[in-house]
């Protein structure tokens, strides 16, 4: 992506969060508006969002116990290049602070998301594709993850490649598939600083 690009994508996350603050309100609580009660592993919204137009989907969700003792929780990131009924691919995890603020982006094993496997460079293709235009549960929120999407490309791109070359030097017993592997869940991750990037890219 241009500098340009990747500046109109920090300057789009940032007015996002900006508009929610100016409500007293964050990433979180947009895309918990409706909910009395978190639960651990539940998705947010229950059906997940799904924007037919570009084929990306999300949902949020927690884990107990938590990843750090930074992450509330984080959107898994998906794109149906075939619509609603064709095979889903993932393809990152947002992970976010307790105030909604960006925190990590990792990628995961398939078992964690039971999608439809698609090698690294197949997987990176899709990720222009992922444009989230819709006003429910909050067009902030679903405009948001579109941008931290685009900034940083480069990195997700990375974090994919490095999922395979994790997963290829997995060593498994005989008759285990590596991506069936309830003991490898995180095959790769960055801490983010959505400010600092900004900071570089002169905003």
């Amino acid at each position: 992506m241009s500098a340009e690009e990747l500046s109109r994508a920090a300057q789009e996350a940032l007015f996002c969060e900006r508009i929610l603050a100016k409500s007293g309100e964050n990433i979180l609580h947009g895309t918990l508006a409706d909910t009395a009660w978190v639960e651990a592993w539940t998705h947010y919204p229950q059906n997940d969002v799904f924007d037919p137009e570009s084929g990306a989907q999300w949902y949020y969700h927690c884990h107990v116990p938590a990843a750090d003792g930074i992450e509330h929780g984080h959107f898994h990131c998906f794109l149906r290049p075939e619509g609603s009924d064709g095979p889903v691919h993932h393809l990152i995890a947002v992970g976010v602070d307790a105030h909604g603020k960006l925190h990590r982006l990792f990628t995961v094993n398939q078992w964690v998301v039971g999608d439809s496997w698609l090698d690294a460079e197949k997987t990176i293709a899709l990720l222009p594709r992922f444009d989230v235009q819709l006003a429910k549960p909050s067009y902030l929120v679903n405009r948001w993850l579109t941008a931290i999407v685009r900034l940083y490309e480069t990195e997700i791109a990375e974090l994919i490649r490095e999922r395979d070359r994790v997963l290829a030097k997995h060593m498994l017993p005989a008759g285990i598939a590596t991506r069936e592997d309830r003991n490898l869940e995180i095959t790769s991750a960055l801490d983010m600083d959505l400010i600092g990037r900004a900071r570089e890219l002169g905003i």
